[in-house]
Parts: C-alpha cells; structure tokens; sequence
C-alpha cells in the first residue's frame, strides 16, 4: 500500500499481514461521521502513514528492537549501538531502554555502547533501575556517554553508571548538573482559608496523610522526609564518585547543590571528560575499539498498532485527576521545582 491512500467506511485495508476494517459506528443525520470520530479517524491516518513511511528504513536483526542505521559501513561484522534516553525518566520508557541495554549485551557483533542522553532527569527507582542496567552492560563491553541539551539530575546520575573507564563527551550548549533529589510539596493552606475549606482526612496514623498541601507539615514529617532525601542524596554522591575518578566526594557535594552547570563548567569540574557531539563521540568510541570498518545504528521503539489506536483516542486527565496525581508523594533527581504532574522522589 503506499504512502497515501484513501479508506472508505467498512473497507478492508492491509498492512503488512494484518487486515483492518474501518467502521464509522455514529455520525450525524446525513450519515456523515461526528466531528470526533472524525478527528480520531483522520489522526489514525496520519499515524498509520507515518508508520507505513518509517517502517522500511527499520531492520530488526532478528530481534523484536528495530534498528535504524546511522552511519559507517553498513552490514559490517563490528558495529556500535546508540541507545537515546530522550525525555523524563519514567514508565514506559524505563522498560524499553532496558530492553535495549540488554539486547546490546547479549548482541555479540557490538563491540561498543554509546549512551546518548538528553533528558532532565526522572523518578530516584527508575534512574537507579537504568544505573544498574547499565553497570551490568559497561561489564562486557565498553559503554560511553554523549549529552545533547540537557543530561540534568537523573540524566546525570545515569552518565556516571559505565564507571571510570567509560568517556563523557558533552555538546557546547548542553546543561548538566542539577545534582541532588527533589519532593515537590504545596502548600494550599491560606487558599483553603480563603476559600473556606476544611480538610479532615481519616487516617490510621500521624503520618498517613504526610504533605496534605492542606495543613503546615508537623516536626515528625520534616524529620520523616528529611531522612528519606538525605538517603536519595547520598546514594546520588555515591554513583558519581565510583563513576568520576577525577572526583572525591568531597569535591562532589561542593558540586551538587543542585545547580546546573554548562558543558564548559562541567568540563573545568570533572564532571565530564570532553566537548563534542555524538559524531566525535562515535568516533573516539571506534578508536578506542580499534575498529576500521564498522556500523552505527540506534535501536528503536516502534509504536504498534495498538499503540496507535490507543494514542489516538487517548482521554487528557482533567484538571481534578491532574490534581489528585499531585498529592502522591514521590521524590524525583529533576531538574526543576515543579515535576507536575509526575511528582515521585526524583533526581
């Protein structure tokens, strides 16, 4: 089928070996579809084109991860993974890049890992479930770091997971840093008065309805969450000083602050190893490897059909879910204040 085709309402279409039938199930007086159905119709078009496009360019090695190629020679025996960690580190995402972490382990024509990272930073479980991930890999193969805009908090905290022999390039622009762990709490009580509020949980204990934005927090939860980021914190100076060998911890907390840095500043601090983008990092990587002729690729998480579907009628949470999401404790390494609606412990 090609790249634009037309669908009729109850006609059959065929993608790949699968056969879809398009329905219209409501429509207006004339027949015509409603004006949402319509809309979610016409995205799953959309969609279904741009996945019928990109679809060829993707080989999948006899894996279930597609592989897009980027560079060198391709087919070569002697090839160079890139595994991208773009955006917050969280769920669904978490489990696809350690899919591909352990695929490019148990790959035996990858020689090397490039870990390319522009994210903000995430959840404390997921950054650390990625660092260990990570740490298994960086044991069979070398694994090395490129940062693109920004490798902030958790983005961070994963860099340093290939140890002290793994290279972190940083581009020119990119920021980093923002070492250290954040629990987003609000505090509502003077909107309550105004508005003439009054919060009353039931609870089995004083701790039960810890930062209810609703009520000042008791001495007992201050030393409560206290307790509990200084644990996330420690264990963020841990990773980086088993990772930067340039670094002692007690330079490490000098640093971590919870600033961020520029490439240039994270290069005078140690904090990464060079200036250069992906390209320059690829290209170190083979030399290290002492390859001559090999191919760079990049695994891929290609949606499937029902992630399509699903992403195309797909409700936005209103204001009130939103809120209630907010009210969950959950501390994040991020790289910034305000984690809504995500709001976890986070680096």
């Amino acid at each position: 089928m090609s790249s634009e085709t037309t669908v009729r309402a109850g006609e059959a279409v065929t993608v790949g070996q699968q056969q879809i039938t398009i329905r219209v199930v409501s429509g207006d007086a004339s027949g015509k579809p409603s004006g949402r159905l319509a809309r979610i119709l016409l995205t799953l078009s959309l969609l279904l084109n741009f996945w019928l496009l990109l679809g060829p360019s993707l080989t999948t090695s006899g894996t279930d991860i597609p592989e897009l190629f980027l560079e060198g020679t391709r087919g070569a025996a002697a090839r160079i993974a890139v595994i991208s960690v773009e955006g917050m580190i969280s769920p669904p995402f978490t489990e696809r890049w350690i899919r591909q972490l352990r695929q490019a382990a148990k790959d035996q024509s990858v020689r090397g890992v490039l870990l390319s990272i522009d994210s903000p930073g995430g959840f404390v479980a997921d950054s650390h479930q990625l660092h260990h991930e990570i740490e298994l890999l960086a044991a069979t193969k070398p694994v090395w770091v490129s940062m693109k805009r920004l490798a902030a908090s958790g983005g961070y905290y994963i860099a340093v997971a290939p140890g002290e022999s793994s290279r972190i390039f940083a581009e020119p622009t990119t920021w980093t840093g923002s070492i250290g762990v954040i629990i987003a709490r609000y505090n509502a009580t003077k909107l309550a008065e105004t508005v003439g509020v009054k919060v009353e949980p039931l609870t089995t204990g004083p701790l039960k309805d810890t930062l209810n934005p609703f009520r000042d927090m008791t001495p007992q939860e201050t030393q409560v969450w206290d307790a509990i980021l200084k644990d996330s914190f420690d264990r963020f100076i841990g990773v980086i000083d088993a990772g930067r060998k340039q670094l002692d911890q007690e330079a490490i907390r000098k640093l971590a602050t919870g600033q961020i840095y520029t490439a240039q500043q994270a290069l005078d601090n140690g904090l990464v190893d060079e200036l250069g983008y992906q390209e320059d990092a690829v290209k170190a990587l083979a030399a290290q490897l002492q390859l001559d002729q090999y191919e760079v690729f990049e695994y891929r998480a290609m949606p499937g059909l029902i992630d399509v579907v699903l992403g195309a009628a797909a409700r936005t949470p209103s204001l009130s879910e939103q809120f209630a999401a907010s009210t969950v404790p959950q501390a994040m390494y991020f790289a910034s204040w305000n984690p809504l609606p995500l709001q976890q412990q986070t680096y």
